[in-house]
């Protein structure tokens, strides 16, 4: 079992960047972003169902990001928009199966990807 987060880099304030998140072995009830900036503890962005037909978002991230999922190719994205500096973290994608809730704490989730770095320049 293996999620595979990509798709950060560099990126100028006021863009927008959509990740990715590839799930292998197996699919999962529900699937999460997180982000872990330098110096602060890792939080919550987003969740969703496996069938996306629910989800959470954090209340700073409310209308500016997008959590949607391609069962067909078990991928998960994440797009933000109108980036700032203070975006600049590592994302990290996550997913349990052990019930149907959108936890917001990531000790809940059971699996996580490695992490993909998104830098935004001011």
């Amino acid at each position: 079992v293996q999620l595979q987060a990509s798709g950060g880099g560099l990126v100028q304030a006021g863009g927008s960047l959509r990740l990715h998140c590839v799930a292998s072995g197996r699919t999962f009830g529900v699937y999460a972003w997180f982000r872990q900036a330098p110096g602060k503890e890792r939080e919550f962005i987003a969740a969703s169902s496996w069938r996306g037909d629910r989800k959470n978002y954090a209340d700073s991230m409310k209308g500016r990001s997008t959590i949607s999922r391609d069962n067909r190719n078990n991928t998960m994205y994440l797009r933000i928009y109108s980036l700032k500096p203070d975006d600049t973290a590592v994302y990290y994608c996550a997913a349990h199966s052990r019930d149907n809730t959108l936890y917001t704490r990531q000790t809940e989730y059971t699996y996580w990807g490695q992490g993909t770095l998104v830098t935004v320049s001011s």
